[in-house]
């Protein structure tokens, strides 16, 4: 009983850091910036890779930091409190650099607070059930799409875009306490001293980066998911930039459209984790990425409304299935004593993929004269990311599954 509440509220946590994502990232920040401030696409691309590279090297460090006082709670909880204290100041300022200046503090919360999310995923699930646990706390998360939209819509359509950004940060505090409250740390076997201080922590990042030979497939898979996540992430952006601009969406049709999408990301993100823990984490990660190569081609020819929404429910199972089977595949070849620092890396890769929305900031930029089309090459340009991706994750081992 105190188990499925543990991992109940952890996936709370999914859950409340999507009110987030959904409504700032994806929807009403990015048209807040391009359309109502009236900022460049790049402006957006570039403020998002500078907070996300700081992030992602500040990760391994801050990861390492974790596995040797065997602590992931208090580092959660300070950085969502800041992404909640930035979001909620993104509702009161009136100029656009003030605006992306937020932001990038917020995002960087954000991230930072997910990596230490994903590292209790070993700590609360055993090694036979790592695809139905992530895909619990994934399908609370697509969950949260739909309570995020829901609940600040209102605001949104009563104030505008800008309206939205501090009942973002309110749900995000409240949806996040049942985590705060109820997960604990548990002592991770294999853990280092204290009393080494930073100069330890660096010899100890240090060792994993040259002993990597030791950990079969680890390095090869964090390649392939910092190229993967290039596209997804692009994907994630500027969609509603794209929808607006390219399909002629109305922020209500957007909101109907992340609606009906979430109802497949949700399915696709329960059916994928019992599809991982029967066939492989490795063969269904393959598949997903497979069918993101799939929805770019599909997106780039889709030239009415009715098209696209057919490839919502496409995108949303690829969505789902790709968080559940990454995580899960890392959870498996992660080693024991340095979880903390494996997943700071696995954030370190996700993170940093922010060649992607730079490629899409500057192909719309340089493109301009082509008008709409330039957007469509945009998007066939993620198909570079995701192709590089899978070819790399074939030379991953599938690590063996657990018969217990």
């Amino acid at each position: 009983m105190r188990k499925k509440l543990v991992i109940l509220s952890w996936g709370m946590y999914d859950l409340a850091n999507t009110i987030f994502y959904i409504n700032i990232i994806t929807l009403y920040f990015a048209l807040w910036i391009t359309v109502d401030m009236g900022g460049r696409e790049i402006y957006y691309s570039i403020t998002m890779a500078c907070s996300m590279l700081g992030v992602a090297f500040l990760q391994p460090v801050v990861g390492a930091i974790s596995d040797r006082y065997s602590k992931r709670m208090p580092f959660l909880i300070g950085f969502t409190l800041v992404c909640i204290l930035f979001t909620g100041l993104l509702g009161l300022i009136h100029t656009l650099w003030t605006g992306l200046l937020f932001f990038a503090i917020a995002n960087a919360g954000y991230q930072m607070g997910i990596v230490f999310y994903d590292m209790l995923l070993p700590e609360i699930s055993s090694h036979r059930d790592f695809g139905k646990v992530s895909g619990t706390g994934i399908a609370l998360g697509y969950i949260g799409t739909f309570i995020g939209l829901l609940l600040v819509r209102p605001f949104a359509m009563q104030g505008g875009r800008q309206a939205a950004f501090i009942p973002t940060a309110l749900f995000f505090l409240i949806f996040s306490l049942p985590c705060f409250l109820f997960v604990r740390d548990t002592a991770v076997q294999g853990c280092k001293s204290r009393s080494a201080g930073l100069s330890g922590i660096a010899t100890q990042i240090k060792q994993t980066l040259s002993n990597w030979k030791k950990y079969p497939g680890l390095f090869r898979f964090l390649i392939a998911h910092f190229l993967y996540l290039n596209a997804i992430n692009t994907t994630m952006m500027f969609v509603s930039v794209y929808g607006n601009k390219v399909m002629n969406f109305t922020d209500t049709e957007l909101y109907k459209f992340f609606l009906f999408s979430t109802g497949f990301a949700a399915a696709g993100s329960i059916i994928s984790g019992f599809i991982a823990d029967r066939i492989g984490v490795k063969k269904t990660l393959m598949g997903t990425i497979g069918l993101w190569c799939i929805t770019f081609i599909l997106v780039a020819v889709a030239f009415n409304k009715q098209m696209f929404l057919i490839i919502g429910p496409l995108s949303g199972i690829t969505l789902g299935s790709t968080w559940v089977a990454s995580r899960a595949l890392l959870a498996h070849i992660a080693p024991v004593e340095k979880r903390g620092e494996v997943f700071g890396f696995f954030g370190l890769s996700g993170r940093a993929s922010m060649l992607g929305p730079v490629l899409w900031g500057a192909v719309v930029l340089l493109l301009e004269p082509l008008g709409l089309l330039r957007y469509r090459i945009a998007v066939l340009s993620l198909l570079v990311f995701s192709i590089a991706g899978l070819a790399i994750l074939r030379k991953v081992p599938e690590p063996a599954r657990s018969r217990s």
